[in-house]
C-alpha cells in the first residue's frame, strides 16, 4: 500500500480518535515508520482498553 495514503488515513483516523479521547496528545497518536504496533500498545494502555476493545474502536472509525 503506498505510505502518502497510510499517512492520510491516519490523519483522519488521529483527529476522530482525538475527538473521541481527549485524553490522547498528538505524542500519543505520533506515527513512526515500522512502529505501529508499538504506537497502537501504547493508545490502547493509555485508553484502559482491551485489545479486542481496541480494535472495534479503530474498526469502527
Amino acid at each position: 500500500m503506498n505510505t502518502t495514503i497510510v499517512k492520510g488515513n491516519w490523519n483522519e483516523q488521529k483527529g476522530k480518535l482525538k475527538q473521541k479521547f481527549a485524553e490522547l496528545t498528538d505524542n500519543d497518536l505520533m506515527y513512526e515508520q515500522g512502529k505501529k504496533e508499538e504506537m497502537l500498545g501504547k493508545i490502547q494502555t493509555k485508553l484502559g482498553k482491551t485489545k479486542d476493545e481496541f480494535a472495534a474502536i479503530m474498526a469502527a472509525l
